[in-house]
């Protein structure tokens, strides 16, 4: 089994790191979870392919309200906040686990916001730091019109992603507080020309966790519609959003298949594989300076099989269906399999690092006070290496991952569409497959770090 799925490391995929090396689950039987996993995925496809009917996912309005607090007042205030946390990242403590800009921004921003939009829809629209400045600037221009940025599609946000990808994985410190809190001012300040320049609605398209944070949000089963000073509270299953939404151009295509690729590089970086792969000892890791360029060169290519074998996986589906169906339609379903991935990958990092930053919070000084109301604590890894807790978390994990493929196979079913011949989703099928055991695989392989 684990020269199977070391096969599979030569597929593109969704990596999902810990936050520590799961010793623990190192000594479960994961070879058994794999391939229940895939055989899992495999027979959903072809049962789906074969069946008369798929089935239905509807919207269902739930209950209709006033809004109670208007999207430019809850982003002035995100606006705010966020002014804060640079002027701590710049002023404050260094150690990145004792200041909130560095613990707010890669635990809150980029974890809690996205697995809590993957829940309960887009979360990230009424925190947006950019839409009320934005509104209030080009009011105070009296500006209506346009740059015409839109005609670039979704490439910018495809150029900014893959830039904080590079920052994440690769640079040399990108916890350093201060590198963090200058690097988002600079950030923030371009987005904000950009859009004052285009209009609020570019940042849908062109700033990469606006794009990043709506995307996820299509997953939800609860989301909310916005009319005027109204908004619906809907419910569906998982991804009905996605079947009503149109077909993905190009750019945004390159979007979703940059957030596969830089979740499975983020992985694949620190395992045992890829270590010996670049001759790094695992055991006696050189630091991120030493294999800079390397792992460089292997963001760009993890990200560019990733495009490759998708489009190889829909030409052969074009050519055993006799029908040259759009690409646009099925890519939508990867988005379940990045919002999938997206949890289960930061999973443990959020039991892990979120102690630190509700510590942070309680006591942002760090002068005793408790301004959460929670008592002093302190904060304990010890749960890593307790074989009870252990088996618990890898089963979210992988009920992530298993759950995102399923309903990615259901979602690329129902958007090829029923006439398509069942043969034609065997390519499709093949890569589910690949990508799930290549998942688990990451999950519970040894690893530096």
């Amino acid at each position: 089994m684990k020269r199977l799925a070391g096969a599979f490391m030569l597929l593109p995929g969704a990596a999902f790191a810990c936050a520590l090396p799961p010793s623990v689950i190192l000594t479960l039987p994961t070879g058994h979870y794999i391939t229940g996993a895939a055989i899992t995925v495999a027979i959903t496809a072809v049962m789906g392919a074969v069946a008369d009917r798929l089935p239905r996912m509807n919207a269902v309005e739930v209950m209709e309200r006033r809004i109670l607090l208007p999207v430019s007042v809850s982003s002035y205030l995100s606006f705010l906040c966020f002014c804060g946390l640079v002027l701590i990242g710049v002023f404050g403590a260094r150690d990145p686990m004792h200041n909130l800009m560095t613990l707010v921004f890669w635990t809150g921003v980029w974890i809690v916001v996205p697995i809590g939009s993957v829940l309960f829809g887009n979360l990230w629209r009424s925190i947006n730091p950019w839409t009320a400045p934005v509104r209030i600037m080009r009011t105070l221009l009296g500006r209506t019109g346009t740059a015409g940025l839109s005609r670039f599609g979704h490439w910018p946000a495809v150029a900014l992603y893959a830039g904080f990808a590079w920052f994440q994985i690769v640079s040399l410190s990108p916890d350093d507080p201060y590198e963090l809190a200058v690097l988002a001012m600079a950030y923030w300040l371009v987005i904000f020309v950009l859009a004052v320049a285009e209009g609020e609605e570019w940042l849908g398209q062109g700033e990469f966790l606006t794009v990043f944070m709506g995307y996820l949000a299509k997953v939800a089963p609860f989301w909310l519609e916005l009319s005027g000073n109204r908004a619906r509270l809907m419910r569906g299953w998982p991804g009905t959003q996605i079947l009503a939404m149109p077909p993905l151009s190009v750019s945004a295509m390159a979007f979703i298949t940059l957030a596969l690729a830089a979740l499975t590089f983020d992985g694949l970086a620190e395992t045992f594989w890829w270590q010996g792969l670049i001759g790094e000892n695992p055991l006696e890791p050189t630091g991120r300076s030493a294999v800079m360029l390397v792992n460089t060169f292997g963001l760009i290519g993890v990200w560019a099989m990733t495009i490759s074998t998708i489009w190889a996986v829909v030409r052969a589906g074009q050519i055993i269906s006799g029908k040259r169906f759009a690409p646009g339609p099925v890519m939508l379903s990867f988005l379940a399999i990045a919002a999938g991935y997206h949890a289960a990958h930061y999973f443990v990092t959020l039991l892990t690092v979120g102690q630190y930053t509700l510590a942070a919070l309680n006591d942002p000084l760090f002068r005793g006070d408790e301004v959460l109301g929670l008592p002093p604590f302190y904060v304990s890894f010890g749960f890593l290496t307790d074989s009870r807790i252990m088996p618990l978390i890898y089963g979210v994990q992988f009920a992530a991952i298993l759950g995102a493929h399923i309903l990615a196979v259901l979602l690329a079913l129902r958007l090829v569409g029923t006439d398509t011949r069942a043969a034609a989703h065997l390519p499709m099928t093949a890569l589910m497959v690949g990508y799930t055991v290549l998942g688990l695989w990451l999950l519970s392989t040894a690893r530096s770090g």
